[in-house]
């Protein structure tokens, strides 16, 4: 069985977020995994980056995917982002040295290194506008972004994005079926 470490921000408790949250890691245990995970609201983790080095809570959650194998993030997506706490978690834990580092290579001009290369991730994230204006107009900016530009860089390349659009706006029928998904996605870790 694996080891997964969650990530999750949402600041209330009867959130759909929550009820993702709460499916994934009682699947994963049932399946026999592992599972780690922080709240970073509950925890009031602080997102703000000032060039300080890592706190003592950073090297806590570093050391905890150091020992996992999966990375899971949780959380909505508000105005094409997730909430600034969760992208100061992002700015904070996985940062160079740390999560990766540039290597030289000719002139003034280097290329990522990953350190965190053999790592899956899976992100869950909820949306309140239906997939086409996602799709068609933001052209799946949050996907490219998570995928690509942290991910990636950090030499994570197994990565599962799972989106829930227009959460506010479906039947309990609907959620039923994204829970399902989610119960879905922990049985296949």
């Amino acid at each position: 069985m694996s080891r997964v470490f969650v990530v999750y921000s949402h600041y209330s408790d009867k959130s759909f977020n929550a009820a993702i949250k709460k499916t994934f890691i009682d699947s994963a245990k049932a399946k026999g995994h592992e599972v780690d995970y922080v709240d970073l609201y509950k925890e009031k983790f602080d997102p703000v980056y000032a060039g300080e080095e890592p706190s003592a809570d950073v090297l806590d959650h570093r050391k905890r995917i150091e020992k996992s194998d999966t990375i899971v993030l949780i959380a909505p997506i508000w105005n094409f982002r997730m909430p600034a706490i969760m992208e100061g978690w992002i700015d904070k834990v996985l940062a160079p040295p740390w999560a990766f580092r540039f290597k030289k290579l000719i002139g003034n001009y280097g290329y990522p290194q990953g350190n965190l290369e053999g790592k899956k991730a899976i992100v869950f994230c909820t949306y309140g506008s239906p997939r086409f204006a996602v799709a068609t107009f933001f052209l799946n900016m949050p996907v490219r972004r998570l995928k690509r530009g942290i991910f990636y860089i950090c030499g994570i390349k197994d990565i599962l994005y799972r989106r829930y659009f227009a959460v506010p706006f479906v039947s309990d029928e609907k959620r039923r079926e994204f829970l399902e998904d989610v119960k879905n996605t922990a049985n296949k870790i």
